[in-house]
């Protein structure tokens, strides 16, 4: 019943990348990003968050790299809910969203993959949490990134972070506690597809992550994409569908919207450009700079496209074989 309430009830969904942002996400949001640490970030929907200077932004990924990272660094966000930020060897723990945690300037509560999983998985479902014995044991359940005052001034934020109790079935499975994870409702997801169809069908290749969870537990779903096709073309082979048209509120066609991450088939991270992009994250001032030449100074993502060596691009270019690039210079 949630899902059908979702979207539009237009057959085009085709939307310029700025105008959807403008249109579904709002000051004080709570959006959800889709990707894998340096795996299909939404790369050019957080450039344009940033450029239209969205303020006080909840924030939901499950393990997420550049995208957080600019997201924290930019100052967009006012809380963040995730399991594990980082960039790879560039970043193994997030330069920005590090800094932040430790300056107290972001409100961060962490979960385990699998509780961030379930939790996006029972927003989908329309349950409100989903069982788990994952983190059990640990100091996830005990340590609270959100007060119980800032819980109860924001009706979308659950009431606790998790609740164990006893097995209600009994002992019958061995099993005597189960830990409950709250549901997540985002009110937009934003991801980043292989191809989009005008009528929001999406295919995604390679590994999904949680994007498809994250997505159906949302009110809105903006998707960019590589390639922008007919629903025609999606119907061959309709298996490989990720996304149904209902679920999806803005298709914008973004090539290389991953980028500087990559897109499985299409093209591999850009390890000269996360390498360059830690050396100006570590510093304030050159932060701001970064900021100011590569979103500021460019209207949309083909403009910050421009400031990339075209060689570069060249070489993150995928095999159609192995969906990765051959040869890659990834030091």
């Amino acid at each position: 019943m949630k899902i059908l309430m979702m979207t539009f009830n237009n057959s085009d969904k085709v939307m310029h990348l700025s105008r959807a942002i403008q249109v579904f996400v709002q000051d004080g949001s709570h959006i959800s990003i889709g990707g894998f640490t340096i795996n299909r970030n939404p790369m050019a929907a957080v450039y344009e968050l940033i450029r239209q200077q969205k303020r006080d932004l909840h924030l939901y990924a499950h393990s997420n790299g550049q995208g957080v990272d600019e997201l924290v660094g930019s100052g967009v966000l006012s809380k963040l809910e995730i399991a594990y930020g980082g960039s790879g060897r560039f970043a193994p723990t997030c330069i920005r969203f590090k800094k932040a945690v430790q300056e107290g300037t972001i409100h961060v509560e962490d979960y385990s993959n699998f509780q961030m999983t379930l939790r996006f998985l029972a927003g989908s479902l329309g349950v409100p949490f989903l069982p788990t014995r994952s983190g059990m044991g640990s100091d996830i359940l005990a340590r609270w990134g959100f007060s119980l005052e800032t819980r109860s001034s924001d009706p979308k934020l659950p009431d606790k972070k998790a609740v164990v109790l006893d097995n209600p079935f009994g002992d019958w499975t061995e099993t005597t506690k189960v830990v409950l994870v709250p549901a997540i409702r985002p009110d937009v997801t934003i991801i980043h597809a292989q191809k989009a169809a005008t009528d929001g069908t999406v295919r995604i290749s390679g590994l999904p992550f949680a994007d498809v969870e994250q997505a159906k537990a949302a009110q809105h779903v903006i998707v960019t994409c590589e390639e922008l096709v007919t629903p025609a073309d999606l119907r061959d082979n309709a298996d490989l569908n990720s996304l149904p048209p209902f679920c999806v509120g803005a298709v914008c066609h973004v090539p290389l919207g991953a980028y500087p991450t990559a897109c499985y088939g299409y093209y591999d991270y850009d390890p000269a450009y996360l390498k360059s992009y830690a050396a100006f994250a570590r510093q304030e001032d050159t932060f701001q700079r970064y900021l100011e030449k590569f979103i500021f100074g460019t209207n949309d993502h083909g403009r910050f496209l421009a400031l990339i060596d075209p060689e570069q691009l060249k070489r993150i270019k995928a095999d159609p074989r192995t969906g990765y690039a051959p040869n890659l210079d990834r030091t």
